[in-house]
C-alpha cells in the first residue's frame, strides 16, 4: 500500500494515499471537529466545521479536512487562531437563522451544534437578518421535524437514502433552503417507513421521535387502570449509554428496577414474545415447506420492513410470514391470557412497549393487531424516551439494585434474547426448525448469518428439504426483493430483513450517539455481542424450550402452534399500502 507522510500540528504520521485530512488527523490522534460529515455516507464538505490550515508548499490555506486529500510532506494546522475564527463565524452564521430555544429542546446536553457553540464560545447570536419560520411536521405517528432547528447539514438524507427510500432532501435555493418533501407535502403524505434511521444521525433537535411519555405519566396516575410494560430484547444492550455506561452494557435489571420504580404494575420481557413468535413462525415456515406454501417466507418482525414491503413490493405481500411483531403478540397475550388469569377486563389494562424503533409507534396502529377487540398495544415509547422517564423521575439509574422480570411473561430462552441484532431472528427460527424436523436437541451456531454487513447467506437442510436462508437490512432489501421478482435465482428459502442496518440493536429510537462515535465505533457489533453473549450464557437456547410458551400453549392455545385460537391472537395481515404514512 502507497503511504503519504505528513505532519499534524507537528506531529509525523504516515497514512495510505488517498486518506483526508480528517483520516489523517484522527489517526494522529487530534479530533477535528464536524456537523455534517457521516464516515462513506455523507462526505461532502458542507458545513464548514471541519476546516483546517493546510501547506502543501505554497503558504498555509485554508481547506476542509473531510474531502481534502493529503500530500506527501503536507502540514497541517488544526487548532490555529485563523482556523478556530473561522470555525466561530461559520457557527455565528448558523446560529442566525437556528432556532435557540435550548432549554426546551429535548436534545440540549446532548446536541452537537450546543457542544460546538460551547467550545468555541459562541454564546448569542452575532448576524442579524432575515430568519426563515417553519410549521412543525406532526403528520406522521412516529417523528416530529422542526425546520427551525436544522443546520442544512444532511446527514438525515444520507440515512434515508441508504435505507433505499430517500424522500426526504433539499428543497429551494439559498437563504430559503431547507430539508424536506417533494413539492413541499408532509413526511406523511410520502413513502416513508417510520424507521427513525434520520432522528439518530440528525446532530440537533430538528428531527425526534413523538414523545409519547405523557400518555404513560397519566395512565399511572390513574387509579382505574393497570399499567403493565414490556421491553424489547435490545434494550437492556443499549439503555445503559443514556446514562454514561459503557456501550454493550447489559443493563437488564436495572432496566427491571428502574420500570418498577417508575409504577408500572407488571414489568414483562417481550422476550417471551419472541419466543412465541419463533414457534410460530417456525411452524409456519415447516408448514409451507411440508404442503407447497409460498417460499422463500420473509420475516415480519419489524414493521419499518413490512411497510417497506406494503409501499414498494405490494406484489411480494405473500411472502410475508403472518406471524404478528413479538411486541404485538406480546399485547395480545397481555390482553388475553393474562388478562384472563389475573381477572382484569381487557378495556381497563394499560399495554406499554419499551422499544428499540421509531416504527412500532406506526405498528400499534395497524388494522388486524387486537387480539382482545382492543388494541395489543396501547402506547409504544424507545428506548430514548425511556431514559427521560428515568431521569424525570429522579432515579439514580446505575445505583439501582438487578431485578427480574415479573412471571410468568418474563421468562425467556437465548433464541429470544439474540433477535435484537440483525440474523438473530433467523437464527432462531432455523434452532426451532431443525429441532423439530431434524431432531436436534442442542442449539446450532448460525455464525453465517451473524455480523453487520449488508447480505448475509447460509445453507441447511431441514427436514430432508435444503434450505438457503438470508439475513438483510433495509439497505439491502431493494435488491432482495428484486431478486424475488427475478425468481428467486439464488434459491432462498428463509429471509430474514429487519428495517434498521444491523437490526434492532441499531434501530431509530436507540440512543443517541455523537457522530464521531458513530464513526469510530461500530456500535451494532458492540452492541449485538451484549445479546450474544446473554444467549450463550443461558440453559434454554431453543423457543421451544421456552416454559412460558409451554404454558401457553397447554394452557390456553391447546389446539396448539397455527391453530385457529393462536392464528387470530398471534397472526395478521397485510395490504398494499398507498405511498403514505397516513
Amino acid at each position: 500500500m502507497d503511504m503519504v507522510n505528513v505532519k499534524i500540528n507537528g506531529i509525523a504520521v504516515s497514512v495510505p494515499k488517498g486518506s483526508t485530512i480528517l483520516e489523517a488527523a484522527r489517526q494522529a490522534g487530534v479530533e477535528i471537529p464536524t456537523l455534517c460529515f457521516m464516515k462513506e455516507k455523507n462526505e461532502i464538505g458542507a458545513c464548514r466545521i471541519c476546516v483546517v490550515e493546510a501547506n502543501e508548499g505554497r503558504g498555509f490555506r485554508i481547506v476542509t479536512a473531510c474531502v481534502y486529500p493529503v500530500t506527501e510532506g503536507m502540514e497541517v494546522m488544526t487548532n490555529s487562531e485563523k482556523v478556530q475564527k473561522a470555525r466561530k463565524t461559520t457557527l455565528e452564521l448558523i446560529l442566525s437563522t437556528h432556532e435557540k430555544k435550548c432549554l426546551s429542546c429535548v436534545r440540549s446536553t446532548n446536541c452537537e451544534l450546543q457542544k460546538l457553540c460551547r467550545d468555541y464560545g459562541v454564546e448569542d447570536t452575532t448576524f442579524e437578518g432575515f430568519k426563515p419560520e417553519y410549521e412543525i411536521d406532526y403528520s406522521t405517528p412516529h417523528l416530529v421535524r422542526d425546520n427551525n432547528k436544522c443546520v442544512l447539514c444532511r446527514r438525515c438524507v444520507a440515512a434515508c437514502n441508504e435505507q433505499f427510500v430517500g424522500v426526504i432532501g433539499a428543497n429551494d435555493r439559498g437563504i430559503d433552503t431547507n430539508i424536506g418533501q417533494a413539492f413541499n407535502m408532509e413526511l406523511g403524505q410520502v413513502p416513508c417507513i417510520s424507521c427513525g434511521q434520520c432522528t439518530a444521525v440528525c446532530p440537533t433537535g430538528a428531527l425526534t421521535e413523538r414523545d409519547d411519555t405523557d400518555k404513560i405519566w397519566a395512565a399511572l396516575a390513574d387509579p382505574t387502570k393497570t399499567v403493565v410494560v414490556q421491553t424489547a430484547p435490545s434494550v437492556r444492550a443499549t439503555l445503559g449509554e443514556c446514562f454514561g455506561m459503557e456501550i454493550g452494557t447489559n443493563v437488564e435489571g436495572k432496566m427491571v428496577a428502574a420500570l418498577r420504580r417508575l409504577g408500572f404494575n407488571k414489568v414483562f420481557d417481550t422476550d417471551f414474545a419472541a419466543d412465541l413468535t419463533i414457534v410460530e413462525e417456525a411452524n409456519e415456515l415447516v408448514e409451507r415447506i411440508k404442503n407447497g406454501g409460498t417460499l422463500p417466507m420473509i420475516t415480519s418482525c419489524s414493521p419499518g420492513w413490512v411497510k417497506f414491503c406494503e409501499m414498494y413490493y405490494p406484489d411480494l405481500i405473500g411472502h410475508l410470514s403472518s406471524c404478528k411483531s413479538p411486541q404485538q403478540m406480546a399485547g395480545a397475550v397481555i390482553k388475553t391470557y393474562w388478562a384472563d388469569k389475573a381477572g382484569i377486563d381487557p378495556k381497563d389494562i394499560v399495554s406499554v412497549s419499551v422499544m428499540p424503533c421509531t416504527a412500532k409507534k406506526f405498528e400499534i396502529g395497524r388494522d388486524d393487531e387486537s387480539a382482545a377487540g382492543v388494541p395489543d398495544v396501547d402506547i409504544a415509547i424507545t428506548t430514548r424516551e425511556l431514559s427521560r422517564m428515568i431521569e424525570r423521575a429522579g432515579l439514580n439509574f446505575k445505583a439501582l439494585p438487578d431485578e427480574e422480570f415479573d412471571s410468568p411473561l418474563g421468562d425467556d430462552t437465548g433464541a429470544a434474547v439474540i433477535f435484537g441484532a440483525t440474523g438473530g431472528v433467523m437464527e432462531a427460527a432455523v434452532r426451532t426448525a431443525n429441532a423439530w424436523l431434524n431432531g436436534a436437541t442442542e442449539a446450532i451456531e448460525l455464525e453465517a448469518v451473524r455480523g453487520t454487513q449488508g447480505l448475509k447467506e447460509a445453507t441447511g437442510t431441514v427436514g430432508g428439504n435444503e434450505l438457503k436462508p438470508a439475513v438483510s437490512g433495509a439497505a439491502a432489501a431493494k435488491c432482495v426483493m428484486d431478486q424475488l421478482k427475478a425468481g428467486n435465482p439464488q434459491g432462498w428459502g428463509f429471509i430474514e430483513i429487519m428495517g434498521c442496518p444491523g437490526g434492532c440493536v441499531n434501530g431509530g429510537g436507540q440512543p443517541i450517539q455523537p457522530q464521531y462515535v458513530r464513526d469510530t465505533v461500530d456500535l451494532k457489533a458492540v452492541r449485538a455481542k451484549a445479546l450474544y453473549d446473554q444467549d450463550a450464557s443461558m440453559a434454554l437456547r431453543m423457543s421451544h424450550e421456552s416454559p412460558v410458551v409451554k404454558a401457553l400453549y397447554s394452557e390456553w392455545y391447546t389446539d396448539g402452534s397455527g391453530g385457529h385460537k393462536a392464528h387470530h391472537d398471534l397472526h395478521t395481515s397485510y395490504v398494499a399500502r398507498e405511498k403514505s404514512t397516513k
